[in-house]
This record gives structure tokens, C-alpha cells and sequence, in this order.
């Protein structure tokens, strides 16, 4: 039976009790982005060195007759996602009542891996597009092509619950308008993409900052659906523009506020297309990451780089998962994760208790 531990709970426990000889423990921010994440300082006995990769343990829980989960996001001491690691790359230290210092448990002996995280995740991509006048009237064919391509370098080709996307698109109106529900399934959303028509619009004027309150309205309450399923919630805006605010419907601090004060786990990703852009303004809107094509030409590859890192960012989530040689009666035990990325390495402690931990783990 799982037993999944609410971020609460967590809390209070990670600060109210020691771990091993850590000397202090900490809820710690491992990034810059401010994601939070849950866990200790390695005990020293490991002589692990310093941390070039970061690991923050987002949620953990075991599972009966002894499996031990953790999920986790990697970062390198910059903040910048470390995706596409492999369970070969991570080692497994427990230390338990008797043991003076951990002790390295065999990857192959624990059946160590790492397991689709879609029980305990669900990332959603909000793409939002600018479709005033100026759009539709010269750059329409080229924002089709290079979604497209967002799209099918972002969705995994096999549908998949933790990894969704909704397409929305906006112009002069007070209006987010939704042009793909949220979906796991690529066709659909390159269907919808595909259907955009220039007519699609009645007002020309852009309601850019209105777009981004909205959106970001939107991802927060994407994430705190999440939260309530017991899911860990993440979400990414990518917003697409090639102008400046010109409905003045909403003040700008307002719109920068809300980005800034958003949740730690949605980001915030622009695209500027043109010279009439305001580079400033879409740096600060795309705080997690802003890039910029100087003609409708350069769109596509400009889609495609930042598509990379909405992929990078999503890919940084593991659920790492295997069998412990603890068995009941053996209480709490303390445990560290190390990963390993050629000469980088990082590593973060936790505990687990082994009540009811038995043979059989597969």
C-alpha cells in the first residue's frame, strides 16, 4: 500500500527531526527559479564533495513489501534543468540504526530504476498565442509552422497523463480565448493549430498584458487541481507575441507582479518576433526563459530553441525507485541519493520507514 506523505506533513517532519549527523535541517530552495524542494545536507561521513548538481525532492512514499520511491528534480548549481538521466547514473546510501556511517546498496540487487513518474506528476504546457491583426495579416503561415513544430518537440509521440498541453490565443478582446483544451494527445493539438484561419479575429488591437494575468491565472489553477489529487502540479507558460500591450486594459505592474508572485512551479516562457517588441517587458514576463526572432524567417528555429528548454525543464522530474534491504522492525533509516553526470555530481538525504518491509519486492 502506498504511503504518500502531503507536502505538509513533510514539512513538519524534515524540520522537526534529525537526519543521521547532518548537523542541521534545512527546506531548502535549490535554484533560482524557486522551486521547492524537501531534504538535508549530506552527512559528512560520505565525503561526498561539493554539489554541482542539486536534487529536490519534490514527494516520496514506499510501498509494501519494500519498495522506496522519491521524486525528485535536478538542477545544476545554476538552476538549469538536468534532464535525461539514466538509473545507472544515481547511487543509493542507507544507513541504518547500527551503521556508523551509509552503506552503497547495489543498483542491480535493488532492481534500481527510474519509473514513469505519470502516478505522482503532471506537468502541462499553456501555449498562448498572439493573434491580433498584425499576426494574421503578415506572419500566420509561419506562427502555424513553427507551433506545429513546439508542439510535436514538446508532447511525447505516445500519449502519456502527466504531460498535457492547452493552446490558447488572444487579441484586442478581455478575452483568453481557448483554442485546444488541455490534451495528451499531439494530433490534436497540431489539428487545432492547422485550423487557425485569419477571420479567427475581430478585434486588432493586443491585450498582452490581459493575456498574461489570464494564463498564469490558469497554470495556477492547474497546479492547485494537481495539489488536490495528491499529484505534484507543474506548468509552463509560453506566451508569443509580436508587439506591445496596446488595449491598455490592464496596467503592466500588475501583469509583472502577477508572474513574479506566481507559484514556484509554473514558468514562464516568451517569444518576440520583430521589431516592434519590447525586449525588456518580455524578459521579465519569461523570467524562466525569453528568446527573440528578428524576422518571420528565423520563427520556427526561434520555437524550436526554446521548445528545448520547456522539454529540458520537464524531463528534470524522476521518480527513482527501488527494493531496500531494510526489513521490519529495522524503524527509520536514513538514506542519500547521489547522482552522477560526468564530472558533476550531487547528492541530497532523506529517511524512510521500513514498518513492514519484507521480501518480495520486485
Amino acid at each position: 500500500m502506498k504511503l504518500f506523505f502531503s507536502r505538509a506533513l513533510m514539512v513538519m517532519g524534515f524540520l522537526a527531526a534529525g537526519c543521521g549527523n547532518a548537523d542541521d535541517d534545512v527546506n531548502f530552495r535549490p535554484n533560482p527559479d524557486g522551486d521547492l524542494g524537501l531534504g538535508n545536507p549530506v552527512d559528512n561521513c560520505l565525503d561526498l564533495g561539493p554539489n554541482q548538481l542539486l536534487l529536490s525532492i519534490q514527494d516520496e512514499f514506499t510501498t509494501l513489501p519494500g519498495k522506496v520511491s522519491v521524486f525528485f528534480r535536478v538542477t545544476d548549481d545554476l538552476g538549469n534543468p538536468v534532464s535525461g538521466l539514466t538509473a545507472e547514473q544515481f547511487t543509493i546510501y542507507e544507513q541504518g540504526r547500527n551503521d556508523d556511517c551509509f552503506n552503497a546498496i547495489s543498483p542491480s540487487e535493488s532492481q534500481a530504476r527510474i519509473s514513469p513518474n505519470s502516478q505522482v506528476f503532471a506537468n502541462h504546457t499553456l501555449l498562448v498565442l498572439d493573434l491580433s491583426n498584425s499576426v494574421l495579416s503578415t506572419s500566420l503561415a509561419e506562427l502555424k509552422s513553427a507551433s506545429s513544430s513546439f508542439v510535436t518537440n514538446v508532447m511525447p509521440q505516445q500519449e502519456t497523463p502527466s504531460f498535457r498541453m492547452a493552446i490558447y490565443w488572444f487579441d484586442g478582446e478581455d478575452v483568453l480565448h481557448e483554442l485546444q483544451p488541455l490534451t495528451s494527445s499531439r494530433s490534436d493539438l497540431l489539428a487545432a493549430i492547422a485550423g487557425i484561419q485569419q477571420g479567427i479575429s475581430s478585434d486588432p488591437s493586443t491585450d498582452l498584458y490581459g493575456a498574461v494575468i489570464k494564463s498564469t491565472d490558469r497554470a495556477t489553477a492547474l497546479v492547485e487541481e494537481s495539489q488536490e489529487e495528491d499529484v505534484i502540479g507543474a506548468a509552463s507558460v509560453v506566451l508569443f507575441t509580436d508587439g506591445t500591450d496596446q488595449a491598455s486594459r490592464y496596467r503592466e505592474t500588475d501583469a509583472l507582479r502577477k508572474v513574479e508572485e506566481a507559484d514556484s512551479n509554473i514558468s514562464f516562457f516568451t517569444i518576440g518576433l520583430g521589431a516592434e517588441i519590447d525586449t525588456q517587458i518580455l524578459e521579465a514576463i519569461g523570467k524562466t526563459f525569453s528568446v527573440f526572432a528578428g524576422n518571420k524567417e528565423e520563427l520556427e528555429s526561434t520555437f524550436n530553441q526554446l521548445s528545448q528548454k520547456v522539454s529540458e525543464r520537464a524531463n528534470s522530474f524522476y521518480l527513482f525507485e527501488y527494493c531496500s534491504p531494510k526489513r521490519d522492525g529495522s524503524g527509520e533509516n536514513n538514506l542519500v541519493i547521489q547522482a552522477v553526470q560526468g564530472n558533476r555530481q550531487g547528492a541530497v538525504q532523506t529517511k524512510f520507514n521500513a514498518t513492514g518491509f519484507t521480501a518480495g519486492c520486485q
